[in-house]
């Protein structure tokens, strides 16, 4: 409330107009593609689902908003997600998830994968933190390699993308 409180009203002094915001985004538990351990596994998660319900029922109620989005989501094991409708979360941020498919999957090219590997120990080596191994350094910051990498990604030979397609696609459906 005391967030909504300060944002309205210096939102309505900068333009009466405006409509504000539409929905609100928490982490209840998460965090942004999950947390590395140095073994390269990602940390179980301990979500909490009704601070969830209760931001978004607050969101829809008070504010006039469309509810709460999870984000952080994408890591987490497959049997919470049914989770999500039955406190109705408004979005579920999944993105990095399918990344870590793409990237860890056995067809992606092992060259590609070592030359991004690389690129990335080079260019972000100030960013890696004391105590943080290789395997979490990498998985935390990968994502910042399809940039720079655009163009090899692009030009990875079909028969491989679809091995890696259908893997997602089966993702999805399931």
């Amino acid at each position: 409330d005391a967030f909504m409180a300060v944002y309205q009203e210096e939102l309505a002094r900068l333009d009466p107009r405006a409509t504000g915001i539409s929905k609100i985004s928490v982490q209840t538990g998460t965090s942004h593609g999950g947390v590395p351990l140095p073994d390269g596994r990602i940390a179980p998660v301990n979500l909490d689902f009704s601070t969830l319900e209760a931001l978004g029922e607050l969101a829809r109620s008070r504010y006039r908003m469309g509810g709460a989005v999870q984000h952080g989501a994408s890591t987490l094991p497959p049997d919470l997600f049914d989770h999500f409708p039955r406190v109705r979360t408004l979005e579920i941020h999944l993105a990095t998830g399918f990344q870590n498919a793409v990237f860890d999957h056995p067809s992606f090219p092992q060259a590609l994968k070592k030359e991004m590997e690389a690129y990335m120990a080079r260019e972000f080596a100030g960013e890696k933190k004391a105590g943080e191994t290789e395997e979490q350094f990498f998985y935390k910051n990968r994502k910042r390699l399809y940039g720079p990498f655009k163009k090899a990604l692009l030009e990875i030979p079909t028969p491989v993308l679809d091995r890696i397609m259908q893997d997602l696609e089966a993702m999805f459906v399931s």
